[in-house]
Formats: C-alpha cells, sequence, structure tokens
C-alpha cells in the first residue's frame, strides 16, 4: 500500500500554470490517492514535479469515464460534442475531458493550456507553438534538436519520463505524422528498470471493437510515441525560417534586448529580419552562420543580452 502525507485537495485551480512552484499548495497524496497500486513487480515513480489541481481534475474526469464504449454506429457523446458524432475519437475523448473541466469547476484549460483538436498533428503542434512539447527522441522534424532548460548538452533519447497531465502522441506511420493520443495517468519501473507509460485513452484502433475509453500502457521507448505535450515548459529547441510559436517570440526578446532587433518584430513568427538577427549573432560570436537558432547560438545570444543590460 502507498504510505499517503496528510494534506487535502485544494479547491481552487492554480492560476500560474508554467512554473513547477506555482502551484503552492498541491500536494501528494491527493495524486496518489487517485492513481491505481502498481502492479505486482512495478515500482512508481514519483512525479518530478508537483502535479496541478487542473490535472487532479483532469484526471478524475478521465478515470469517470472507463468503460464508455462507442456504439454500434460509431456514435460517441465525444465526436457528438466535438460535431462529428461518428468520428475516430481519442483526441474528442481529452478534449471533452478538458471541456468537463472548464464547466463543472469554472476553469479555464481548453485552448489555453490544453488544445481543441480533432485533426492530425493539429494537436502536437498546438503544443509545439506553446513551448511545451517534448520529443522522444530529442528532435522535431522541421524545428530541430532539442534541450532540458539549462542544460549544457542535447536531449538523450527515451530520457524523458512524462508527468501526470501530459498528452503522449502517436504514430502508426513512417512519415510521422500523430495517429493517435493518450493522457499520461502516471509511470511506472518494472523488475528490468525498464520505464512503463500508464495512459488513459479513447479508440485505441489496436484494441479489438468495440471501442472504449480504457486504460493502457506504453513502454518509454516505445517507437511509435512522437513526444509529449507536457504540463510544463521544460526544454527549450532550435528555432529557425518558419517556425511560430512562445519560443521564437522568447528569442525575439532576447534579440531585443542584445540590441539586434526592433521590438516591433516581437512577433512570435520566425521570418527573415529574425533570421539575420541570428545570424548576426553568430558572426559576434564566431559560431558558423546558418540562421538557425540552435543550442549554441541560443547560449551566446543569452550572453549578449545579459551584457548588454548589465549596469
Amino acid at each position: 500500500m502507498m504510505r499517503l502525507i496528510r494534506h487535502v485537495l485544494p479547491l481552487l485551480l492554480c492560476a500560474a500554470l508554467l512554473l513547477p512552484a506555482a502551484c503552492g499548495e498541491q500536494t501528494a497524496d491527493a495524486y496518489l490517492a487517485l492513481i491505481p497500486a502498481a502492479e505486482a513487480g512495478e515500482t512508481l515513480i514519483l512525479p518530478a514535479y508537483p502535479v496541478p489541481d487542473h490535472v487532479l481534475l483532469l484526471l478524475q474526469t478521465a478515470q469517470n469515464e472507463i468503460g464508455y464504449t462507442e456504439e454500434r454506429s460509431g456514435f460517441t457523446k465525444y465526436g457528438d460534442w466535438a460535431g462529428d458524432p461518428t468520428a475516430e475519437w481519442c483526441a474528442e475523448f481529452l478534449c471533452w475531458c478538458v471541456h468537463r473541466v472548464d464547466t463543472e469547476h469554472h476553469a479555464q484549460l481548453l485552448d489555453r493550456v490544453y488544445p481543441n483538436y480533432s485533426g492530425t498533428n493539429t494537436g502536437r503542434n498546438w503544443f509545439l507553438r506553446e513551448g511545451r512539447y517534448i520529443a522522444r527522441t530529442g528532435f522535431v522534424p522541421s524545428w530541430g534538436s532539442q534541450w532540458y532548460k539549462g542544460a549544457s548538452g542535447p536531449m538523450e533519447e527515451n530520457s524523458y519520463i512524462p508527468q501526470p497531465g501530459d498528452w503522449v502522441f502517436l504514430t502508426d506511420n513512417a512519415d510521422g505524422d500523430t495517429s493517435h493520443v493518450a493522457l499520461v495517468e502516471y509511470c511506472t519501473r518494472d523488475e528490468s528498470g525498464r520505464v512503463l507509460v500508464h495512459v488513459i485513452e479513447g479508440n485505441n484502433v489496436t484494441k479489438p471493437a468495440p471501442q472504449s475509453v480504457a486504460r493502457n500502457v506504453y513502454p518509454l521507448d516505445y517507437w511509435k510515441i512522437l513526444g509529449y505535450g507536457t504540463v510544463y515548459d521544460l526544454a527549450d529547441i532550435a528555432l529557425r525560417f518558419g517556425n511560430k510559436g512562445v519560443k521564437v517570440k522568447a528569442l525575439q526578446q532576447a534579440l531585443v534586448a542584445a540590441g539586434l532587433l526592433d521590438p516591433q518584430y516581437t512577433t512570435g513568427q520566425y521570418g527573415a529580419i529574425t533570421e539575420e538577427a541570428i545570424r548576426t549573432v553568430q558572426r559576434m560570436s564566431g559560431i558558423a552562420e546558418s540562421g538557425i537558432a540552435n543550442h549554441e547560438t541560443q547560449i551566446a545570444l543569452n550572453a549578449l543580452a545579459a551584457g548588454a543590460s548589465a549596469p
């Protein structure tokens, strides 16, 4: 049996969602009370960061749906809510659960903390733009390599152990398009040391019909896992022409601080002007001029920005 620490689940949602320390009264026992006991031969991996209140509510909502089964016609209430009653419904299920948390607890999570979507790649791309995506391999096509915040080297493959509330994106094909999404509930380590990702998911087409909401388990190094839409902003990524999102905007703000970009160009869109400013950083720092803001370039830029702001 898991030993629980004496605390109670706070009633209010945490408003600040990006920093681990922001959720104040979050407690270990509230999370442990939600998850099932580890299977024989498995050991629970405790979350590395506090589990926010909104994640606890989302997990509760998803757990309450376990066993829901689509009708013979393919109808589900999740697809119906999303506007297509007989759609493939893995994403619709998760978005419906977020919507229920919003409705029942006066939260504002959908389109803010989690995406509202149904199309292939749309959810993963949303997390990329929000700066909260970690690829299993440490590399994102059309973006580049990733590294953990503050790390001196690149992210190692299969090094990220997902946190409760993360969304795991999977593929069934060689082109790497997303074909399935699931909600991370908890992780365990088996007797061989292998990490297992326990999820709640809907419409897993690898299972026999009829399709239901159910728990499932994936090895951390499973080739079909593309990556994770994360609760916290834990990693940075190489940026290049055409990229969009909060990471691009932060890069542009650092360029402004270094005196290399006019503030009007802090748009979150990596265009020609941003690319030329990055080339300037590379020239000034003795880095090969590629116009791509890789790890080395971003370290150099941050040093230039810090130097420019020093008294």
